[in-house]
């Protein structure tokens, strides 16, 4: 699976560089992520603006990433998603568990507010 990271000061940027993401690619993507979340930026946003489609196990996936994440303290937040897709997840009834942004600087606010949210209720 082709991706292009780009890692800021609270987040990385996983930006998928494949039209579909299949069943076979969810290890890699999994594998990517946790990668990048050992390195102290526990944050991460994937843009999916290249992506048209995504089967079934692989949206589950996404969702369960998502779970964990939140159950983990950190921010996971997909962004950019083409309007069919995003349609397809809400038909599935995925897409209501996935933080979705439509912009990538809007996925950048989501993970600055929940930052901020933790950082408040640890004090």
């Amino acid at each position: 699976m082709r991706v292009k990271l780009d890692t800021k000061e609270k987040f990385h940027v996983i930006t998928i560089l494949e039209t579909s993401l299949t069943a076979n690619m969810t290890e890699d993507l999994e594998q990517t992520f946790n990668n990048c979340i050992q390195n102290g930026v526990k944050n991460a946003i994937i843009n999916l603006a290249e992506v048209a489609a995504i089967d079934p196990e692989t949206a589950l996936k996404l969702c369960s990433m998502q779970q964990n994440s939140y159950e983990n303290n950190h921010s996971l937040v997909f962004c950019c998603l083409q309007k069919d897709l995003e349609k397809w997840l809400d038909e599935k009834e995925m897409l209501e568990f996935m933080n979705v942004t439509p912009t990538e600087s809007e996925a950048m606010d989501i993970i600055q507010m929940e930052e901020i949210e933790r950082e408040m209720f640890r004090d």
